[in-house]
């Protein structure tokens, strides 16, 4: 049932600052103890600590806002998910993709070891930026003079990798919306390219980057379609605070790593062709309803993430009430201002932690073709071809 979000972000808050600390100092003491010892064992480890934080997020998906994910996909394919390394492309339709890739990956067994690339800026996101350093994501400058000894240094990393890991690409660089959707139309009728209505240009610069270095140890690609039903509000951090419940659908297609071309061009042009592809997918989904013909997979609803937040929940409340009794924080005015100060703390932190999951708003529709602001954009796409998982 849905309920207003401002009631809900402050005890969902508390609860995600104070077991998020928590996980954050036991992955840093484990960083600092152990990975120089070995950092195989550092992996293990650091994949179930940071379960039990990012499990929060996907009991929120699950059991509070009950949103539903649709898997569609081949039973080859979906008997391998977490099985083997894979390196996962998609489309970036809504501001939670990042959480249903995470939704996928706890399903198939491998959401601690679930990798992005991402903007540098997320590593300083409270709690969850901390996190997802401590668990080799790669973060970008968003300078290819930079990021390509960046992202040559990450992918090196994983060559050695200890489990089944997923590293995401979203390499059209940015959400979708209609305003960057006209930008990049108006630079593929400049270019001569197939002109998109439902995805953006895919930068291609980080995936034949990615190709290219985890060719000899990442046996698949796996090609991601996302697609938000029509008849609803595109999901968000804040409808998913509200309990608000929707749909999102998601088809994958398993490409051996093998058959990508070994040419620079050749990768580039594979990565085009198939957001081509999924332009064609969501037009026909869109325009007459029908999204595959791929087979309907059911992944369930674990019960792990509701223990794993009822434990949290137990420990959390424990935890204040003991703090109070013993300081008597309540019980002077001096203490009642530190209270609230820590209330005012938790809000803000949440309301950062959703401005930088909501998509950007950049050139307005409608612009003249010779807008500097369209022009600049534009060759932004020309010259800046590398991409991100959160912008």
């Amino acid at each position: 049932m849905a309920v207003p979000a401002s009631l809900v972000i402050l005890p969902i808050g508390i609860l995600f600052l104070f077991s998020g600390l928590i996980v954050n100092i036991f992955q840093a003491f484990f960083f600092v103890l152990v990975r120089p010892l070995s950092k195989n064992m550092y992996r293990r480890i650091n994949k179930v600590i940071a379960e039990l934080l990012w499990l929060e997020l996907i009991w929120l998906i699950d059991w509070w806002a009950a949103i539903e994910v649709e898997v569609h996909t081949d039973a080859e394919t979906f008997r391998l998910l977490g099985k083997e390394h894979a390196l996962v492309i998609s489309n970036h339709r809504s501001d939670i993709d990042w959480l249903v890739g995470w939704v996928l990956a706890q399903r198939s067994g491998c959401l601690g070891s679930s990798l992005a690339i991402i903007k540098n800026e997320a590593k300083f996101l409270p709690i969850i930026g901390w996190s997802m350093w401590f668990c080799d994501y790669v973060f970008l400058e968003r300078n290819w003079a930079k990021d390509e000894s960046i992202l040559k240094s990450g992918f090196q990393r994983l060559e050695d990798f200890p489990m089944p890991f997923w590293l995401a690409l979203f390499v059209e660089g940015t959400r979708f919306t209609q305003q960057k959707l006209a930008v990049a139309q108006h630079y593929a009728t400049a270019r001569g390219l197939p002109v998109p209505k439902n995805v953006l240009i895919p930068r291609t610069k980080g995936f034949v980057s990615a190709v290219s270095h985890m060719r000899s140890f990442v046996p698949a690609i796996y090609d991601c379609t996302v697609a938000i039903p029509t008849n609803q509000s595109p999901p968000t951090l804040l409808r998913m605070f509200g309990g608000k419940p929707s749909v999102v659908k998601v088809q994958i297609r398993r490409h051996l790593m093998h058959e990508i071309p070994e040419t620079e061009d050749g990768m580039a042009q594979w990565c085009r062709d198939v957001f081509v592809t999924k332009d064609a997918l969501l037009e026909k989904y869109f325009t007459k309803g029908k999204f595959t013909d791929l087979e309907h997979q059911k992944i369930n609803r674990p019960k792990k993430s509701l223990i794993v937040v009822t434990c949290w929940s137990c420990l959390v409340v424990y935890g204040i009430v003991k703090l109070i009794q013993w300081s008597s924080l309540l019980s002077s005015w001096q203490g009642i201002t530190y209270f609230g100060a820590f209330l005012v703390l938790v809000t803000f932190t949440m309301q950062i932690l959703i401005q930088s999951s909501e998509s950007e708003r950049s050139t307005p529709v409608g612009l003249p073709s010779q807008d500097p602001m369209r022009q600049a954009f534009i060759q932004n796409y020309a010259e800046n071809q590398i991409f991100d998982s959160t912008s």
